[in-house]
């Protein structure tokens, strides 16, 4: 089987079962041999936050000489992403193998009227990956929700993580953040240890807490004095913890609060008798990536991607703007999926920007540029849509003059799209 095929055979299954459940992800892996069993994890849900705080786990944690799983969602520019060891994409050759090996799995069951989803599948095979190479830590990223989240198969985690709690995906979680919040805490487990996002909203933060009390969890919210800012600007952030120099390639003041939340993990590693130096924080932290979330992809020109699309990450993205590009005459390329609140976006965002070139996104789930381009103009946005990335690329560069920036937003499936033609274009590595 080719890689191509492997990818046509994953994305050949349904998005979402028939109805809500873990019953047949769990009969995957049962008739896999329950890989899953054979390994440890960091657990992780949220609405924002999870992939930053994942990365700066999974990226101290393999400087420690651990051998390290990285499960995320969803991939940027190549679905290889979704899983990595030690930092390094599962290649296309061994995709294609494991699918080869467990798509009959999958049609057997199909027989029995038991459809394996898309994301069931891609977790299976993350599980055999991952135990087949003997990884000794996992770090494990919900994909949607929690409770009912393939990810949720496996036993009691190392450590049950919740990041930064806000409204997302109501369609399926609840339109409250109540019911969100229980919906992600369906990740802790009995006689756990849960760790909590420094700055939950308290009706979250109530139900987090009960439900960590209720399963008899250790609970820990990450303490903000854990550290001290030191610096803060568009190449990354610098802070010191513990009288360690700390280096983050990220920047935002929410990737303060995750990196808090990542250390709070990282404590509970070494007092579960894993060997983290100080040297493997201040090593983890400074080579930790993670494309497209306010991501400085050019200082000259600047330009900077991100994939924020619900009202939190957008107001999150809008502070960055006003701090990190103060004085500069701001172009967005801008695109979102039809089931993402446009609206709040737009508003959160408006003002901050000369002017707007909006795109679909190459998914079928995408706004039409000409709907999005409509929520812009009625704020008063010098705005116009586009059909071609790269035409849209180069009409947004030519634009900038001496003193602009670029900003790439909305969606990470745009940012998937244009990050390879911005590098290609720059000559970036």
């Amino acid at each position: 089987m080719t890689y191509e095929e492997a990818i046509n055979k994953i994305t050949s299954l349904l998005r979402f079962g028939m109805k809500p459940g873990l019953e047949r992800v769990e009969k995957l892996l049962e008739l896999l041999g329950n890989p899953q069993d054979k390994l440890k994890f960091v657990h992780v849900a949220g609405t924002n936050g999870k992939g930053s705080t994942c990365a700066l786990i999974s990226s101290v944690v393999r400087k420690s000489l651990y051998k390290t799983g990285l499960f995320t969602s969803p991939y940027v520019t190549d679905f290889c992403e979704r899983m990595q060891i030690n930092g390094e994409m599962i290649s296309h050759e061994d995709l294609a193998a494991l699918v080869e090996k467990t798509f009959p799995v999958v049609e057997q069951m199909a027989a029995n009227d038991e459809i394996i989803t898309e994301f069931e599948f891609i977790t299976a095979i993350a599980m055999q990956w991952f135990a087949q190479n003997d990884c000794e830590i996992v770090v494990l990223e919900v994909g949607l929700g929690g409770r009912l989240d393939a990810t949720n198969v496996i036993k009691a985690p190392l450590v049950s993580v919740i990041t930064s709690i806000s409204l997302d995906h109501t369609a399926v979680l609840g339109n409250t953040l109540e019911q969100i919040a229980y919906e992600k805490c369906g990740i802790i487990k009995e006689n756990g240890i849960t760790v909590c996002y420094p700055d939950q909203k308290p009706e979250v933060l109530e139900v987090i807490r009960s439900t960590a009390a209720a399963r008899h969890n250790q609970f820990i919210l990450a303490d903000m004095n854990s550290v001290t800012l030191l610096s803060m600007n568009i190449t990354g952030t610098g802070l010191e913890y513990n009288d360690l120099l700390v280096s983050l390639p990220f920047i935002g003041e929410h990737q303060v609060k995750n990196a808090v939340t990542a250390l709070a993990v990282i404590e509970v590693l070494k007092g579960e008798d894993y060997d983290i130096a100080d040297h493997s924080i201040e090593a983890g932290f400074s080579s930790a990536s993670f494309p497209a979330r306010l991501e400085l992809i050019s200082s000259d020109p600047t330009i900077l991607l991100d994939g924020a699309h619900n009202p939190d990450g957008t107001a999150a993205l809008a502070d960055a703007v006003r701090k990190y590009l103060a004085g500069k005459k701001v172009v967005a390329i801008m695109g979102m999926l039809a089931d993402k609140d446009a609206a709040s976006a737009t508003r959160n965002l408006a003002g901050l920007f000369s002017h707007v070139i909006t795109l679909a996104p190459a998914n079928p789930r995408a706004m039409s540029a000409e709907a999005l381009a409509a929520q812009w103009t009625s704020l008063g946005t010098s705005t116009e849509a586009m059909t071609d990335a790269d035409e849209a690329l180069e009409k947004a560069l030519g634009m900038l003059g001496s003193d602009g920036a670029l900003l790439i937003c909305g969606s990470l499936y745009l940012a998937g799209e244009i990050r390879p033609r911005i590098l290609k274009l720059l000559h970036i590595k």
